[in-house]
């Protein structure tokens, strides 16, 4: 059993940066290949990006493209999310979720383990 913690939300004005952290405990941090999802009210969870267990290979949706970069540090079993030129439609529950194969999959029904979720809000 893996457990994810999510840290670093808040409040920014447009065109800020936030730094978001994904703790992981409970289990091989490094067989997980990672993503980091976001859901804004009355919208459905999106896939933001995604990172495969060696950090090789990264996947953005378009939407961030340019915008946010992911990375692990395995021996801190910790996956991020830097997030520039944030705007205020980034604004969401952002959610880190570990999958146990080592593909870059953007549906969230096949992750196996989520964290609580931290808020961004984007102010304009």
């Amino acid at each position: 059993q893996v457990q994810l913690v999510e840290s670093g939300g808040g409040l920014v004005q447009a065109g800020g940066s936030l730094r978001l952290s994904c703790a992981a405990s409970g289990g091989t941090f490094s067989s997980y290949a990672m993503g980091w999802f976001r859901q804004a009210p009355g919208k459905e969870r999106e896939h933001v990006a995604g990172i495969t267990r060696s950090g090789g290979r990264t996947y953005y949706a378009d939407s961030v493209k340019g915008r946010f970069t992911i990375s692990r540090d395995n021996a801190k079993n910790t996956v991020y999310l830097q997030m520039n030129s944030l705007k205020p439609e980034d604004t969401a529950v952002y959610y880190c979720a570990a999958d146990r194969e080592n593909l870059l999959r953007v549906g969230w029904y096949v992750y196996d383990y989520w964290g609580q979720g931290t808020q961004v809000t984007v102010s304009s």
